[in-house]
């Protein structure tokens, strides 16, 4: 259950540069975004906490940020049409690659 929590905690993560990337315009701040982007570091920071309880520390926090890393790069391409080359994927890659071991060594 705690790895569930850490799931959603890393899709939180995600949220909150989405958030503040939408956040401004040229005409200024836009509040919903950065209130959006402000609920999206609150929720992922408490459900960290959650997960914290029963995942080491460290390993949490590196999945935590990898999965907020790798979901952010996505959602980048997918909204903000920003490179999808090789390379980025390969270094996205290697992330995943972290992530996974430390799922498997963290038993």
């Amino acid at each position: 259950m705690e790895w569930i929590v850490l799931l959603v905690a890393g899709l939180f993560e995600c949220g909150w540069p989405v958030g503040l990337k939408l956040g401004w315009s040229e005409s200024g701040a836009l509040w919903g975004w950065l209130a959006f982007a402000a609920m999206s570091m609150a929720a992922s920071g408490a459900l960290l906490l959650i997960a914290q309880q029963r995942i080491p520390m460290g390993t949490a926090y590196a999945v935590w940020t990898g999965i907020g890393a790798v979901g952010t790069f996505v959602l980048g391409i997918l909204l903000f049409g920003e490179a999808a080359t090789t390379e980025r994927f390969f270094c996205v890659g290697l992330i995943v690659a972290g992530i996974v071991g430390l799922k498997l060594a963290s038993k």
